[in-house]
């Protein structure tokens, strides 16, 4: 028995740093990766392509990790960052982008957007209790992101 938990964030920022500088962090996954909190292994998959394993939430077998897979494509001429899910790879399909525009020559306008759909291992007679939970916890782990970011520049 199981149930799926679907969560969409949408997030504007300004970032204290130049373009090229924001782009080049951002477009580099592994370096991005590394400013969001409670990531557990950030697996290379190869072409661009990376598996998420978060640090488990809960307590013994009531523990739950979202493990999902997507692959990446930037654009640095039309400012934009996007990923795609990669199925068959874990409980979550995820998928989002990332927009920039330069606001002179020492800030960076940035646009995120992802959605999500985690499946975890529950009776559905949870779902209206634990949906908010995880849905509150997948804004609080973007919200440090984004000001991890920041603090970064």
């Amino acid at each position: 028995m199981a149930i799926t938990v679907s969560i969409e964030l949408n997030r504007d920022l300004e970032i204290p740093a130049g373009y090229d500088e924001v782009f080049e962090l951002l477009a580099d996954v592994p370096r991005s990766a590394s400013y969001f909190p409670k990531v557990d292994k950030l697996t290379d998959l190869g072409d661009n392509s990376y598996r998420w394993e978060m640090e488990k939430v809960g307590v013994d077998k009531h523990a739950i990790q979202s493990v999902y897979a997507c692959k990446y494509y930037s654009d640095k001429d039309a400012g934009k960052i996007t990923w795609e899910p990669i199925k068959g790879e874990g409980n979550g399909v995820v998928s989002g982008s990332w927009t920039l525009a330069a606001n002179g020559d020492d800030a960076t306008r940035v646009k995120f957007r992802t959605s999500a759909e985690l499946t975890v291992p529950l009776p559905s007679l949870l779902k209206l209790a634990i949906s908010p939970v995880i849905k509150h916890e997948f804004n609080s782990l973007v919200d440090t992101y984004m000001d991890n970011l920041k603090k970064a520049f």
